[in-house]
């Protein structure tokens, strides 16, 4: 089986995330796998594993990147390729189309992807990958079982579970409780340094200029406003129902 993970590198949100103009700062930053994208590369591993073949991971970003995808072959994947341009929109529509440029004359028996980055939480870009390349896709699954060229997903559908039978090739990206990702061990880590890892620049994938033009920009980011002590309020009630309602519309004046 030819086996490709969408993989994305994410900011540690077990670090402490510094703001400055409007922007996440990268001073001492750290960096990881997007937790999503974990659970894809081990299943893709363990599809692998099961019945043989080969697994690809593929990102597109920054030359950091490539720290994220060397932990994956770490974990057991065959190679790596990275899309190297510093110049792509954080734009999920042209990610798509740069990935749909990749793929377009690659035999591909499944993708996996994370439900979505933890970063943005777009979640588009699988959906709009899959479209490009007129693949079937389930979104966020929690099982995966496949069969002679047939696949049979369980997914999250919002609190209850739904069984969907999918023909291959097929999208699918990875909920938490699909698996439990490995640990990169030292025999693996050592592998990993022997393993593939291409880098392609977008000029090789003969994209035209408006397919990189971004559909969405981000105009800022900032944290979430500190919290205040609480107000207590006295009186029989009636009268803190009056109070409440008058500093509520001061709070709509403001």
């Amino acid at each position: 089986m030819n086996i490709f993970v969408l993989l994305k590198q994410t900011f540690d949100t077990e670090e402490k995330i510094f703001i400055e103009n409007g922007r996440v700062s990268e001073d001492d930053a750290q960096f990881v796998i997007n937790p999503y994208d974990e659970y894809a590369v081990e299943e893709a591993i363990r599809q692998r594993d099961e019945h043989g073949g080969n697994v690809s991971v593929l990102s597109v970003g920054p030359k950091r990147s490539s720290e994220a995808l060397r932990t994956a072959l770490a974990m057991g994947a065959d190679e790596a390729i990275h899309l190297l341009n510093d110049n792509i929109p954080e734009d999920e529509s042209c990610i798509a189309k740069v990935l749909s440029a990749f793929f377009r004359d690659k035999e591909i028996d499944l993708i996996l992807g994370g439900y979505f980055s933890i970063d943005n939480g777009g979640g588009q870009v699988a959906i709009r990958l899959a479209h490009a390349l007129n693949l079937p896709h389930v979104n966020s699954i929690t099982s995966l079982s496949i069969h002679e060229g047939s696949a049979q997903v369980t997914r999250d559908a919002e609190g209850d579970l739904e069984t969907i039978n999918v023909t291959l090739p097929a999208l699918f990206t990875a909920q938490q409780g699909l698996n439990e990702p490995r640990y990169p061990n030292l025999p693996g880590i050592m592998k990993a340094k022997r393993k593939p890892l291409r880098e392609l620049l977008i000029d090789d994938l003969h994209l035209s200029s408006d397919d990189l033009i971004a559909k969405t920009t981000q105009q800022t980011v900032f944290s979430p406003p500190k919290k205040v002590a609480g107000e207590r309020l006295n009186g029989a009630p009636p009268d803190q129902v009056k109070s409440l309602i008058a500093k509520l519309q001061d709070q709509i004046r403001l």
